[in-house]
């Protein structure tokens, strides 16, 4: 029996580096695309990918996924240690998703394999086993946005995610939108500095509690100036995922566009997140004719630009659309 797993990447339109503070976010799934197809078989997993020169062969006991060569295999190999299969697969991943792009080209191998190997569960079962599944492979303490969007995606909609309760509400996209992005280089996360930020953080949170329940006035009681910036970026942040997700949900762009741009401000300027590459594509786009908003997505440290636009809107980029959530299907 063959075993066809789809899972889509992810663009971000609002709220990063909110998700590991148990925070709002506001991604969509989109019609860019990981494809795992396997046959269920043997006592190792053995994968080779259009995207790769070196197949992952991960044996079905691995017990340090961080230490599995090439580097692409060790997020099966994160999946694996998690999900322990009872039977090993031989197969393919190929796709249109982008590696390196910002884009949740991890988080999509990640659910794509685990459906593929026979994961049973709900959305939010299969995103928290995927996000300690790249928490194992790559020592990046990543939230789970990405691998709860990818499981969650509604076609045609936004997701209104809260990290802290990990409940999903979808956001029709107003029909009159178009979003598209713009990839300024690779990135690699598990390279940057956002185990850093996420520490700073948890430093700030030490002084003030949870950064999801604080507001602009409490986060001055932070004496250290950089956590108390880092934290202002978290507040502001969420405050503006609300503001974008009932904007989209009334058709009105131009405030949902305001806080994108916010947005990215506040990931340069706060967060120390972006980069001169990101910075220049969001400063040269907003200003053209249809652009409501721009920013850096998918956490930053290079990778891609979110456009939000009107439909038919001359921007640079590739356009994406909301697209469902990961599938899994057998044939004979």
């Amino acid at each position: 029996m063959r075993v066809t797993a789809t899972a889509p990447g992810r663009v971000n339109l609002i709220g990063d580096h909110t998700d590991y503070t148990g925070g709002l976010v506001l991604p969509m799934a989109i019609d860019l695309r990981t494809v795992v197809t396997v046959e269920r078989t043997g006592d190792v997993v053995h994968l080779t990918s259009s995207h790769e020169t070196e197949p992952a062969v991960v044996a079905l006991g691995v017990e340090e996924p961080a230490d599995v060569r090439p580097a692409w295999a060790r997020y099966v190999a994160g999946v694996v240690a998690m999900l322990q299969p009872a039977t090993g697969a031989v197969g393919t991943v190929s796709g249109d998703l982008p590696v390196g792009a910002g884009l949740s080209s991890s988080a999509a191998l990640e659910v794509a394999v685990a459906l593929a190997l026979g994961f049973d569960g709900t959305p939010v079962e299969l995103a928290r086993l995927c996000q300690a599944a790249e928490q194992r492979a790559s020592g990046v303490p990543c939230g789970i946005m990405d691998q709860l969007a990818i499981a969650s995606g509604v076609a045609g909609h936004a997701l209104l995610i809260d990290c802290g309760t990990e409940t999903v509400s979808s956001v029709p996209l107003p029909p009159e939108a178009a979003v598209s992005v713009v990839d300024t280089g690779p990135r690699a996360l598990a390279s940057s500095a956002y185990a850093e930020r996420r520490a700073q953080c948890e430093a700030a949170e030490e002084v003030i509690g949870p950064l999801r329940d604080a507001d602009e006035a409490t986060v001055t009681a932070i004496a250290d100036p950089l956590l108390r910036r880092r934290a202002r970026h978290v507040v502001t942040e969420n405050a503006r995922v609300r503001a974008a997700a009932e904007a989209l949900r009334v058709g009105d762009l131009a405030t949902a566009g305001a806080a994108m741009v916010a947005s990215h401000a506040s990931l340069r300027d706060d967060f120390d997140v972006s980069t001169p590459a990101l910075d220049e594509v969001v400063e040269r786009v907003r200003t053209l004719p249809g652009v409501h908003g721009a920013r850096l997505t998918g956490g930053g440290f290079g990778g891609s630009v979110v456009i939000l636009a009107e439909r038919g809107a001359a921007v640079p980029g590739r356009r994406v659309m909301a697209a469902g959530a990961a599938t899994v299907s057998t044939s004979p």
